[in-house]
């Protein structure tokens, strides 16, 4: 063979001709053409992959381990959460649907919703977090064919029965999403409780290194398995090897990192109880706190994730304990090795129901940091917020 021949069919096989070592994670593959075994295989749907793109060997495992993760039938993998949240959607409704949504809902799903669906004249309603179970599925129409759940929800933790409600949507036919970012899949299975799909961002507690986007949705049958993956094949959803290699190695950790942040939030979340700055901490795992006898039911342990109302001031003063903080980043993410704080008020106008919190309304998130310092620096942030009223 010539030398260009040679040059191209090189480096297929080792040099010494024996199979890869085997190591603790799988082999990172990077390609987007896949030879296949034979002639047979090339319009076999069964064993056909597109390009590679919907995964490999990393994948693949990425892929076994979420389904031990959430008691899964299957689990499809998208570039981000809220894809991961709009592609589970998009399988599973059609022209014509309405999705009832808890108005709490992360917000990049609430635009998903309002401005996607609606094109494509699917219809949304958002209900109250506080509606019961009965009046909520006693309420849908024949139309309604989703409702998609957030407990705790984004911002204000309002918990949800989500096996009441999985139980009476089922009895009439109506689908249930859970986005379970908060639980990760580790502090709650939404599937263990009737729910048909859990979504979460693997971007936050999964990678929990700040750098890496991915979400995951996994299905309670294999039928709604296949939905899933239908969707990703007909709508080019992809992700990189590179990408599920960080995710499978974060799942590792997860047990381990996740009880550090609980039990790092929890700590920080009675300080806070007792601060004369603070008229409220809205954090379902701390006792005598809104929904936690529902929490103590449902979860095995807390995240990081918290919020609290601060007493009435002008936004100045927010701005003036946001600034003072020092270990503390400003910033939306969360899940990640390092502590977060925001202002929320802002985000709340755009929901349909409007309960009065009685003051500027925070949300936190605990990383791996000492506690005590964390502690520390959130009362040299309520000391500046207290100077500025």
């Amino acid at each position: 063979m010539a030398e260009e021949t040679r040059l191209i069919r090189s480096g297929l096989k080792s040099s010494t001709g024996k199979p890869p070592a085997k190591t603790v994670g799988p082999p990172i593959q990077k390609g987007s053409t896949v030879l296949l075994p034979n002639a047979a295989s090339l319009y076999d749907d069964d064993a056909f992959i597109t390009y590679g793109r919907q995964g490999l060997a990393a994948h693949d495992a990425l892929k076994a381990a979420l389904c031990e993760l959430e008691n899964a039938k299957g689990v499809e993998l998208y570039p981000s959460g809220v894809a991961a949240l709009s592609g589970a959607m998009l399988a599973v409704l059609r022209a014509g649907d309405e999705v009832l949504v808890v108005d709490t809902i992360y917000k990049p799903t609430r635009r998903f919703c309002d401005h996607v669906l609606k094109r494509f004249g699917v219809t949304t309603r958002y209900y109250d977090p506080r509606q019961s179970p009965e009046d909520l599925v006693g309420g849908a129409n024949e139309a309604v064919k989703l409702i998609v759940l957030e407990s705790p929800g984004s911002l204000s933790f309002e918990m949800q029965d989500i096996a009441a409600i999985a139980a009476l949507a089922k009895a009439r036919g109506i689908l249930t999403l859970a986005d379970n970012t908060w639980g990760a899949g580790y502090l709650i299975k939404p599937l263990d409780h009737g729910v048909d799909i859990a979504v979460q961002a693997l971007t936050k507690y999964v990678g929990g290194h700040s750098d890496v986007f991915m979400g995951s949705a996994a299905a309670a049958s294999t039928r709604l398995a296949r939905q899933l993956c239908d969707g990703v094949l007909h709508l080019g959803w992809a992700v990189s090897p590179e990408d599920a290699y960080q995710m499978l190695r974060g799942l590792r950790t997860l047990p381990t990192r996740l009880g550090r942040h609980g039990e790092s939030g929890l700590a920080v979340a009675a300080w806070l109880r007792g601060q004369p700055e603070v008229a409220e901490v809205l954090h379902p795992a701390l006792p005598g706190a809104p929904d936690h006898a529902l929490w103590a039911r449902d979860y095995t342990g807390a995240c990081g994730l918290f919020g609290f109302v601060l007493r009435p001031a002008p936004e100045a003063a927010v701005d003036a304990f946001l600034d003072q903080l020092k270990l503390f980043g400003l910033g939306f993410s969360w899940g990640g090795f390092e502590s977060l704080a925001i202002s929320c008020d802002h985000q709340l106008k755009t929901r349909k129901f409007h309960p009065d919190y009685g003051g500027p309304l925070m949300r936190l998130h605990i990383g791996l940091e000492d506690p005590n310092d964390l502690i520390a620096d959130l009362r040299a942030g309520l000391d500046a917020y207290a100077k500025a009223i």
